[in-house]
């Protein structure tokens, strides 16, 4: 099992870095993909961190473990591999990777996530890191999550499998999930289920809810007429101007 040290040791060389081009001690979010792995949108939202004034930090997953997209949307998306219980020790990892960096503040930290990426980061939510196995990574403990002011959420995996709606949320960062009206995976019932939790753990949790598909700000490719995700510009842009206005307002409250 790998330690933080060296689970990071494995994800830093495909963790891209982005934000404004000085040595300065700025906020960060770390961005983590969805099943079928890093995509272009991503730097869309790095870029709009960087207008906020914010450092951010897309990590690839799969990149470390040797797979490609192809397999991510075969193993990851289909549930064979790789479940957000396991993929929340990469998220520690990069809260620790993070706190390594003389340019980051990491007592100001926002978690973003995509379909299973937030899946990833609302498991977490629920851990007490009291055991190794509960993340699958050495070395953590609450209070690596000390540093965490807000979650992102863009329309999180939260159907069989995820704990988010199942299991008491332990930390209290503010919150926004972002909820696609037509997501085939989940619809907005389960999602506020598991927002319900995370308001009783005593998070301060704001949703939207957008007349979207899954995914519906991921790149075209793949998704053809017969797919149930449909890229929407529109809700792209407004979805970004959302994510720069959090950043905001959770450097204002911290």
């Amino acid at each position: 099992m790998d330690t933080l040290e060296a689970r990071w040791a494995k994800l830093q060389p495909h963790a891209a870095m982005h934000g404004p081009p000085d040595a300065d001690r700025r906020p960060v979010a770390l961005l983590f993909h969805g099943c079928g792995g890093v995509q272009a949108h991503l730097d869309d939202y790095a870029a709009a961190a960087t207008a906020a004034g914010w450092r951010s930090v897309i990590v690839d997953s799969f990149a470390p473990r040797g797979w490609s997209r192809t397999y991510g949307l075969t193993f990851v998306c289909s549930g064979t591999r790789f479940w957000g219980f396991e993929r929340a020790g990469d998220v520690l990892a990069t809260i620790y990777g993070m706190g390594q960096r003389e340019d980051v503040d990491a007592s100001r930290m926002v978690l973003a996530g995509w379909s299973h990426g937030g899946w990833a980061i609302m498991d977490l939510m629920t851990m007490a890191l009291e055991s190794e196995a509960e993340a699958r990574v050495g070395g953590a403990g609450p209070g690596l999550l000390d540093g965490v002011k807000g979650l992102y959420l863009n329309y999180p995996y939260v159907n069989f499998g995820s704990r988010g709606a199942r299991r008491d949320w332990r930390y209290r960062p503010k919150v926004m999930g972002v909820i696609a009206e037509r997501d085939h995976l989940g619809g907005p019932k389960l999602h506020e289920a598991a927002y319900a939790r995370a308001r009783a753990g005593g998070c301060a949790v704001e949703t939207v809810t957008v007349k979207g598909t899954h995914a519906f700000d991921q790149p075209g490719e793949m998704m053809i007429n017969l797919s149930p995700m449909q890229r929407d510009a529109a809700l792209t842009a407004e979805n970004l101007t959302r994510f720069g206005g959090f950043l905001g307002a959770v450097q204002a409250a911290a």
